[in-house]
């Protein structure tokens, strides 16, 4: 019988640093990192000019908190149902989300009650956003463009063309997402569609 391996003092086995290694890399500190990649991938994408400039998106503090909710719909909607992992760094991705509100709202000068409560809006606004997209997809062909007018857009009136082509977008952001991998997003990688930011032809 072979003998096994000696260790020597003061070291452990490579088969064991292995373990403890993937162990990190999967652990919640992993997942933090792997949810500030998403999150940044995904408000960057809700940055975007075209959005505003020529979809009609506000260019205001309540259109930019809708087209992160949009995306974050999207995100979540791709991670759902693909297993434990993905559905806890789909949740870590909503506590970093709601970490930069509550920085956000505090920035803006509410004090610690006015935060609380203003956190207790968003979260009930984005979960209704998150039912009312989710619906529109699965209806029927003008269903996504009613919930894109009453939420996106509910303190302005787009134009046909504008709710057209973002009711566009979302389905093929959809699509896009769900052909993507739920490998490499469990790797922090996620791609949306780019487009000129002069021009949203779809």
């Amino acid at each position: 019988m072979a003998a096994s391996p000696r260790v020597e003092e003061g070291k452990l086995p490579m088969t064991v640093i292995g373990k403890l290694i993937d162990r990190m890399l999967s652990g919640p500190d992993r997942r933090e990192v792997i949810a500030q990649r998403l999150y940044s991938t995904m408000t960057t994408q809700s940055r975007r000019p075209e959005f505003y400039l020529s979809c009609g998106v506000p260019d205001s503090v309540d259109g930019r908190f809708e087209m992160v909710a949009l995306h974050a719909f999207l995100l979540f909607r791709r991670l759902k149902g693909q297993g434990e992992k993905a559905g806890a760094v789909a949740q870590a991705v909503y506590d970093v989300m709601f970490g930069d509100f509550d920085a956000s709202v505090r920035e803006l000068g509410a004090q610690d009650l006015g935060v609380g409560r203003r956190i207790k809006f968003m979260t009930e606004a984005m979960n209704g956003r998150f039912a009312a997209y989710d619906a529109g997809l699965a209806g029927g062909p003008n269903e996504l463009e009613l919930a894109l007018k009453r939420n996106l857009y509910g303190t302005t009136e787009p134009h046909d063309d504008q709710l057209k082509r973002m009711a566009e977008y979302v389905r093929q952001t959809d699509a896009g997402l769900a052909a993507q991998p739920v490998d490499q997003l469990m790797r922090g990688v996620a791609h949306f569609p780019t487009r000129d930011p002069e021009r949203l032809d779809y």
